[in-house]
């Protein structure tokens, strides 16, 4: 692996004001549809600290103990100063309302928070244009009406009825400002099996959700997130595409690096976020667009957020050219022996750390740690057998 140091295509300072504070954590007040438990929200906190720069990131504890200035030393790099922390859903809350109260910061969120812990009138990014973008029903006034599969809005009262007249395959959304993440309010439904658990679900959501959308599947050839920036110093900008890692249910799995991505699938994305932009965007945004057999481009969702592969778009000309894939992981039970494992791969040159949720910080392997990195080589081939080594490894701890 190389030494030499190289800075990121850009970083969240370029993008966002002094007195702007950034928080990737969901709310701890959940939804039916983005329901992650405690330590997966916490573990979201440390994800971007390599591309923040200057930029103020609120981030869990147990995600900036000695164990992720080990990680980053073995890469050279230095675990940000620009960061505020908290240890529970009261310092959560108590942090962003003095940020905002006191402070007179502005909160750019990952995920909306309720009026009950902050005011709309504190985010840096407009909150109800936010809402309306990230709103998987308004995706056709986002498009201009293009890239779009066979779909409609019914009520939630009436979707047992409308169902009926759909063929197998189908997806089913939420059709509301709730927000989602990772596949989790997706329901792809192939068979009858598929339904009666998805309307399970329905059921189980209908005092928090007023609309459902239900889409054609797409039998794509290639599902790729590709993503832009925006500020009013750098204008738009496309930053790369990546290919989304997902099972045939739609969760999301992680994402490998796109090299030749066709060029209108890349306008079809840049058409999207100057919509965007035209309606107060402004940050980063990545959108899944599917192709299919006949090259045609389907938008199927519009994360105006960052994404999970969006580390491993900027830090790019870090690794290795190759090959590169965004993964996360979790330690087997034996905390001590997952970090060490760890660091034995960052030395040889095939893994890079993006944050580390160090479990031993509530006690000696009462938690899981987790690790957010991106594996990267001279081919695919070669880091499949890296990969599962490693999984080898890490449950081997004799």
């Amino acid at each position: 692996m190389t030494n030499t140091i190289y800075e990121p295509l850009l970083t969240l300072s370029d993008l966002y004001n002094d007195d702007v504070v950034y928080s990737s954590r969901p709310s701890y007040i959940s939804n039916p549809w983005l329901k992650p438990d405690e330590h997966q929200s916490n573990f979201l906190t440390g994800r971007e600290l390599l591309i923040a720069n200057q930029f103020p990131v609120i981030v869990h504890e147990a995600s900036v103990t000695d164990k992720l200035d080990m990680l980053f030393k073995a890469i050279n790099k230095e675990v940000p100063q620009q960061i505020y922390t908290f240890n529970n859903q009261q310092s959560y809350e108590q942090l962003i309302q003095n940020l905002a109260h006191k402070q007179h910061k502005k909160l750019y969120f990952q995920y909306i928070h309720d009026e009950t812990i902050l005011n709309k009138k504190y985010y840096a990014l407009d909150k109800d244009v936010f809402v309306a973008l990230n709103n998987k029903a308004r995706i056709p006034e986002w498009t201009d009406g293009k890239y779009l599969p066979n779909r409609e809005i019914v009520a939630i009262e009436d979707f047992e009825q409308r169902i009926k007249h759909w063929d197998y395959p189908f997806v089913i959304k939420p059709g509301d400002d709730l927000p989602t993440a990772g596949g989790y309010g997706v329901m792809i439904c192939y068979n009858d099996e598929d339904l009666a658990k998805a309307t399970k679900r329905i059921q189980e959501a209908t005092d928090e959700t007023e609309s459902l959308i239900i889409e054609q599947k797409i039998n794509e050839r290639q599902n790729y997130c590709v993503q832009f920036a925006y500020s009013e110093d750098i204008g738009i900008q496309y930053i790369g595409s990546a290919t989304q890692l997902t099972d045939r249910y739609g969760f999301y799995n992680g994402n490998e690096n796109a090299q030749e991505v066709p060029q209108h699938v890349i306008e079809a994305g840049r058409h999207i976020m100057e919509i965007g932009v035209s309606h107060g965007f402004f940050g980063i945004a990545g959108f899944d667009l599917l192709v299919d057999d006949n090259d045609n481009v389907y938008a199927i969702d519009l994360n105006f957020r960052q994404n999970g592969s969006t580390s491993m778009l900027l830090l790019s000309k870090e690794l290795k050219q190759g090959y590169q894939k965004f993964y996360s992981y979790h330690s087997q039970g034996d905390n001590e022996h997952f970090f060490q494992t760890i660091l034995r791969y960052i030395k040889q040159g095939v893994l890079y750390p993006l944050s580390y949720y160090d479990g031993d910080w509530y006690g000696k392997d009462k938690v899981n740690s987790r690790f957010g990195c991106i594996w990267h080589g001279d081919s695919k081939d070669e880091i499949i057998r890296k990969e599962q080594q490693f999984l080898a490894d890490v449950t081997n701890n004799k």
